[in-house]
């Protein structure tokens, strides 16, 4: 049975000339026919192509050979568009009230197996406790914020750290200001809304909930690369 470390192993193979061969593609091809990916798993493979190839570039002469490379893999780990299930799930929710976060915290408990969440500010008690409770359940949870933020009044993610969630924060002059949380790799939820009380209380904020593998899979790849990035 293959497995997605046999198409890792093949793309490390292909750094040696910065080249996917004909050999190569057709080695790849057989492998994700067997294994069938579905487009979180597909988003995966980019990842795991972009990670290699940012490394080969830090490394490269000539950054554009692996650009070429890269652009060659990425082409292979592309649902087709008649295999893209339609999305299910469409909501739309408005702030100010309690629409916003009862959705969140629903998500939140709902989720199965993982949370990534990705949010310029975290101060409202009653999502936090929603989040360290996904992380008692043994869902793999991470979170990412800005760095400034974090040392704000009333911040929770050093208590989200404390709880053991796994956290990281940006340490540039700039501001991480993403809204987005993705749930077992399938829903994304996104918007203006910060997990804030004064969004909760006061600002007209909003936030979407889908489960279409288009939207979700970019999400899940710049989650990733954002995770990296603040390593």
């Amino acid at each position: 049975m293959k497995s997605q470390k046999d198409i890792d192993r093949i793309l490390h193979a292909t750094l040696a000339d910065m080249r996917l061969s004909r050999t190569e593609r057709h080695a790849l091809k057989d492998i994700l026919e067997e294994l069938d990916p579905d487009p979180n798993q597909l988003a995966f493979l980019r990842h795991r192509a972009f990670a290699i190839a940012r490394d080969a570039v830090t490394s490269s002469a000539d950054p554009r050979t692996a650009l070429d490379w890269l652009e060659d893999i990425v082409k292979l780990f592309v649902p087709r568009p008649d295999e893209e299930p339609i999305a299910t799930t469409a909501r739309a929710r408005f702030s100010p009230g309690s629409d916003c976060p009862d959705l969140i915290e629903s998500l939140l408990r709902s989720a199965r197996h993982r949370v990534d969440i990705c949010v310029f500010t975290i101060t409202d008690n009653r999502l936090s406790s929603a989040i360290e409770g996904a992380h008692r359940r043994g869902l793999k949870v991470r979170v990412i914020s800005d760095n400034d933020k974090a040392h704000d009044k009333g911040s929770d993610v050093n208590r989200l750290r404390n709880a053991g969630v796994q956290v990281r924060v940006d340490q540039t002059r700039k501001h991480m200001h993403h809204k987005f949380a993705i749930f077992d790799h399938t829903t994304l939820l996104t918007g203006s809304y910060n997990w804030t009380r004064s969004a909760f209380r006061e600002n007209e904020e909003n936030i979407i909930v889908v489960d279409d593998p288009r939207l979700v899979s970019p999400f899940v790849t710049e989650f990733e690369q954002l995770w990296d990035a603040f390593a």
